[in-house]
């Protein structure tokens, strides 16, 4: 059995707005990853199933890794079909926002999400959610979004309604956001969901080459060229990787190619906090992913230095300047972290 983590009363709510509706948009955040976009189908495949016109909006395109997903070609970027995702904004009759917990997250999008006249419920995991929404279901302790996705619809009374398309989605954001389940997946019903996943027919294993084993030559020679140029500070237990806008160039960079890089310095012996800045190839700024491993709050230090936030073991935010200059303010942040990153428990 699963816990109680939804309030009652937004059940409720939301079973009320869900048999009324019509017409349901469900919208995610700018550069999805494999939970937005699994959260997003997991809850698409679910309202289809139950004869309601639904329709899946993200900012941008999304990695080639999790196009394999089911309705996958079903999902509209709005920065290639405005005109039409805005029709579908103004029309629906309830928006579903998941995996972000500010309106700036949806980048040009949100001015149409804050226009339409939709009642807008909320599902997201992340810190601190902003009050655009009527009904906020927020739970940072929880993995993933893609977890609460399977929540909402079970206490709504629909697990059998959920297919294998569906679950597959929803197994994908979880173990995504999890790093295949090696941080924030301590928690025992992690487990209880994935047995209830496995009932309806996924292949874990299947999933997991799909994601993680289907990459390009150019992708593995980018990440030995990356590895190569590696900076690793002993006495602060921390490492720094990089590429250049220039350097995705060298290697026919594509959308996802450098996903999971910033996982990799932790392989090494007493790095407890690892650092991936690279040169955006859409704005003129520098894209933070930051990854600890055991107490370091690495979320923290995208808070103070880098205009971010996320969990305590994966967070990212954002810098508008040079390269260099984003080395050196993670430089300084590490000398001001170095006593909590040398007491650091992995």
């Amino acid at each position: 059995m699963l816990s109680k983590i939804i309030k009652q009363a937004d059940i409720d709510h939301f079973t009320k707005w869900f048999e009324r509706a019509e017409k349901i948009v469900i919208v995610s955040h700018v550069s999805p990853d494999g939970d937005a976009i699994g959260s997003s189908l997991g809850l698409w495949h679910f309202l289809c199933s139950q004869d309601k016109t639904a329709n899946v909006i993200v900012p941008n395109a999304f990695p080639d890794f999790l196009k394999w997903m089911p309705g996958s070609k079903d999902i509209l970027l709005y920065d290639k079909y405005k005109e039409f995702a805005d029709q579908l904004l103004a029309e629906a009759d309830v928006i579903c926002c998941l995996d972000f917990n500010a309106i700036h997250r949806i980048d040009a999008m949100g001015d149409a999400v804050l226009a339409s006249p939709a009642r807008k419920i909320l599902i997201d995991h992340h810190l601190d959610p902003e009050p655009f929404c009527q009904i906020i279901i927020s739970h940072p302790e929880i993995s993933s979004t893609s977890e609460l996705v399977f929540r909402l619809i079970c206490r709504m009374g629909y697990f059998n309604e959920i297919t294998k398309e569906g679950a597959e989605c929803i197994y994908t954001g979880m173990m995504t956001d999890t790093g295949g389940f090696t941080y924030n997946s301590n928690n025992r019903e992690i487990y209880f969901i994935i047995s209830e996943l496995l009932s309806k027919g996924i292949d874990k294993d299947a999933i997991y080459r799909k994601v993680f084993n289907t990459y390009s030559e150019s992708r593995l020679r980018l990440m030995g060229y990356v590895l190569s140029q590696m900076r690793v500070y002993t006495d602060c237990n921390a490492a720094l990787i990089s590429l250049t806008k220039k350097e995705q160039r060298r290697f026919n960079y594509v959308r996802g190619d450098s996903e999971g890089f910033v996982n990799i310095p932790l392989s090494i012996k007493n790095v407890v906090f690892s650092c991936f800045l690279r040169e955006d190839t859409e704005k003129p700024m520098i894209k933070i992913s930051l990854r600890s491993v055991g107490t370091f709050p690495c979320n923290q230090v995208a808070a103070e230095f880098f205009n971010g936030g996320g969990h305590l073991n994966a967070s990212g935010g954002e810098f508008y300047g040079t390269l260099e200059e984003a080395r050196e303010v993670f430089e300084a942040a590490i000398r001001q972290y170095k006593p909590l990153l040398t007491a650091a428990q992995p």
